[in-house]
Order: structure tokens, then sequence, then C-alpha cells
């Protein structure tokens, strides 16, 4: 099964993956395999942060305040050390990058991750 809990998390998780497909084909137009390289791995890296965090959340099982904090602030340590690492890893090992692609597509992708707030955990169905 598929180990993240959280509909919100899924959503936007999912959102993220279909706009990095979608910067890899606009960037690809507009520049070249470069740019679509660059526009894909931009939006990727907080998607895979992403994925590190809805994660590390739903492992959670203790119903404590100090216990739901402890956990979301440990998870949020490691999205940004994956953010930092990967968007090292990527300036040093990908020679060709394109910095306006790579950068603008991975601002937009933490912009869609911030949109989880908007997404509700439980679709109500029922009309009053």
């Amino acid at each position: 099964m598929f180990p993240i809990k959280s509909r919100p998390l899924k959503i936007v998780i999912f959102w993220q993956l279909v706009f990095a497909v979608l910067a890899a084909i606009l960037c690809g137009l507009l520049s070249g395999v470069n740019a679509a390289i660059s526009g894909f791995l931009g939006a990727i890296i907080s998607a895979i942060a992403g994925v590190a965090y809805a994660v590390l959340v739903s492992r959670h099982s203790g119903y404590s305040a100090s216990g739901t904090l402890r956990t979301a602030l440990r998870a949020e340590a490691v999205k940004i050390f994956i953010i930092i690492m990967s968007l090292w890893v990527v300036f040093a090992v990908f020679k060709d990058l394109q910095p306006v692609m790579f950068i603008g597509s991975f601002v937009v992708a933490v912009l869609i991750s911030s949109m989880a707030v908007f997404v509700p955990e439980k679709l109500n169905n029922k009309v009053k």
C-alpha cells in the first residue's frame, strides 16, 4: 500500500508530478533539450522532498501535541535537507543546466506544494 495517508498531500504531490512533466515539455519547446531537463529537475526536486515529508508525517502514530509537533518539525527538516542537497547535486553535476528554467520550475512546484491547505481531507458528498 502507498505509505502516504493524507489525501491533501497525495493530491499536491500528484499535481507536482504533472507540473514536472508539463514544465519539461514547455521548457523543451521554448529552449531545447537541456531546458526541458532543467525544468523537469527543478519541479521533481520539490516533489521528491514532498514525498519524503508526506511519508514521515504518515508514519506518525502518537496522539500527543508534542509528538505531533516533533514529527512535523522532523519531517520539515528532512524535506529542507533533501531540497538543499538535491539543488547542490544538480548544480554540481549538470553542466548544461538552464538556471532560469530550473529555478523557475522549482519555485512553481514549491508554490503548488503550499496549496495542500486548500484540499479538504474528506469529500463531503451530502447536499444540504
